[in-house]
């Protein structure tokens, strides 16, 4: 019987790239770097994935790739600054302030309150973190939120996952589901510690990663089939 979820937050519960786009596009005029276009926006994207997969390789710290990413990016579309510091600090203030849930996943923490323990695990940055936790709600309604920043470890790290488990208690491999949209952090994250996986792939991503996964869903509320075949 699964007894405990931890949700994973960016591009899980919350809609993680409306809210990149719409900060991006803020701090571009905050710092007087005229209009970032969707195809700039996409380029970003791809940069921005590769920085964070190198993060959860261990290849560079958090502090690193949050500035380093900009500087590329800068670079890379012919933008001249030196701004690239102050444009992240700006940007995880204005990235906590977009919230735009996948799924409804709001009601879906929120029935299956007092059903399940839950919890969030996140590589979030603590300043995005804690808005995003608070203006969405979703801070009240599980029991704690593990914020990378915070525990000194990412996902998909075992030391993460040992923090997690040292906080709320050991249970059982197969007490435990981990609900994620990343196949390097969540998905391994979750083989790491050896519980249910189950990947939410709304694009239907192909799996390229040799990640065991356990379930796969399109719809965060298809979950809830899964809860009940562990009833």
């Amino acid at each position: 019987m699964i007894k405990v979820i931890l949700w994973d937050m960016d591009a899980t519960l919350l809609d993680f790239l409306a809210a990149e786009k719409a900060a991006i596009r803020f701090c571009f005029k905050k710092h007087g770097l005229g209009e970032c276009s969707d195809e700039m926006l996409a380029r970003y994207t791809v940069i921005n994935r590769c920085y964070w997969e190198m993060l959860e390789r261990g290849e560079m710290s958090k502090a690193e790739i949050l500035v380093n990413r900009f500087k590329t990016f800068f670079e890379t579309e012919g933008i001249v600054t030196d701004c690239e510091k102050e444009f992240n600090d700006s940007y995880q203030i204005a990235l906590g302030d977009t919230i735009c849930f996948r799924d409804n996943g709001y009601e879906l923490v929120k029935k299956l309150c007092g059903q399940y323990r839950q919890f969030v695990v996140t590589n979030g940055t603590f300043v995005a973190q804690e808005r995003k936790l608070r203006k969405s709600g979703i801070g009240e309604l599980v029991e704690d939120a593990f914020i990378s920043d915070l525990i000194g470890y990412e996902k998909p790290s075992v030391e993460f996952f040992d923090h997690v488990f040292g906080k709320i208690g050991q249970y059982d491999k197969n007490e435990v589901l981990i609900i994620g949209d990343s196949l390097t952090s969540d998905m391994q994250g979750g083989n790491n510690a050896g519980i249910i996986c189950c990947w939410y792939n709304p694009y239907h991503t192909e799996n390229t990663k040799n990640v065991k996964i356990d379930y796969e869903i399109d719809d965060l509320w298809q979950l809830e089939e899964i809860l009940k075949k562990h009833e």
